[in-house]
């Protein structure tokens, strides 16, 4: 499974560079607004450490890690949701991910412009909020107008109407207290607010008053949405990159399951809960088709007994059929008629 994260912020706060980071890639970061125009795909690998020590004992020719695709957009302004900037079509990319990483300019640096004239995190994650909110509720008032039109009213149009009123609040929909199964009247709508979020703040190189600030006022704000906050320099080092992986990686509810052998070792993604069976065509469709059963170990006995021998010695060693549910950390060898 291969999870697309879309990069957003105001112009000049670091996504480019981020995703440059990241990505390994070497895409226009320049000191001026909107130097990247479409976005900018990527993979990177998801920072694992498991997989290093299940290499220590076995081995093997490589190591493969759990991917994610990256997405660089385009720097949002105030009037993006009127297609100011290219507004419009920078928000539309946003729909496309599966998780927002919203870059925070902290940084002084009166050579890099910042398209409000002054440095204000929390403005800034303001503007960019407002941007998202007024995107959903134009969306959602659509749907309620055609609804309304067609005299198809009924309790959707109650969840949408009450949902609206949250977001003229000028509230996150990720914050909204859904009720039961209220949250599949608007998964075909597609809406920004709703994706989970992890605010990532670029600091300076050193830490100052007003920086520190900044970021405890940002921490209550961020505690408040019950979303995830990463502090990092990009004029510093890349540490905190790894951060916003993992954190990723939990947002979206993934586990990781392991394919061991001489030739390579692998980390795989499936969403939790997932059976074995289900699992098994993330490999190739050809293991589903002729599933028999798979044999699991989980790595933490895999690395106590520091083989499959001696975990198979101590009943370590599971032979499961299709409705088994993988565990975070499973070591699996599936077997299938081809």
């Amino acid at each position: 499974m291969k999870l697309k994260c879309g990069i957003i912020g105001l112009p000049n706060t670091g996504k480019s560079t981020f995703f440059n980071l990241i990505s390994k890639s070497k895409v226009l970061s320049d000191n001026f607004p909107f130097s990247t125009i479409e976005p900018n795909y990527g993979v990177t690998q998801v920072p694992d450490e498991r997989l290093h020590e299940l290499k220590r004992i076995i081995n093997p020719t490589k190591i493969i890690p759990s991917e994610i695709k990256i997405v660089d957009i385009a720097g949002l302004i105030k009037g993006s949701h009127k297609g100011e900037g290219l507004g419009n079509r920078f928000l539309s990319h946003i729909r496309e991910t599966n998780v927002i990483i919203h870059m925070i300019r902290f940084f002084h640096d009166i050579s890099v412009l910042h398209v409000e004239g002054s440095v204000n995190p929390i403005r800034d994650k303001e503007i960019i909020d407002m941007e998202l909110q007024f995107k959903d509720l134009e969306t959602i008032e659509k749907r309620l107008e055609k609804v309304t039109k067609k005299n198809q009213i009924n309790k959707s149009t109650h969840v949408l109407k009450k949902i609206f009123s949250f977001l003229k609040e000028g509230k996150n929909i990720r914050m909204y207290s859904f009720q039961e199964n209220d949250e599949e009247y608007i998964k075909d709508l597609q809406l920004l607010t709703v994706k989970p979020v992890i605010y990532v703040c670029n600091i300076d190189h050193e830490l100052n008053y007003k920086t520190n600030l900044h970021i405890e006022n940002m921490k209550k704000i961020v505690k408040m949405e019950n979303s995830t906050l990463v502090i990092l320099s990009l004029k510093k080092t890349c540490i905190g990159i790894d951060q916003v992986l993992k954190k990723t990686y939990e947002l979206l509810n993934l586990q990781s399951f392991f394919t061991v052998g001489k030739k390579e070792i692998r980390s795989w993604s499936v969403p939790n809960p997932c059976t074995v069976y289900e699992a098994s065509s993330v490999i190739h469709t050809d293991f589903k088709k002729g599933f028999i059963r798979a044999k699991v170990i989980h790595y933490d006995d895999f690395i106590k007994y520091g083989s499959e021998e001696n975990a198979k010695k101590k009943g370590k060693i599971l032979l499961a059929g299709k409705n088994y549910l993988i565990q975070d950390g499973d070591i699996i060898h599936f077997r299938f008629n081809q």
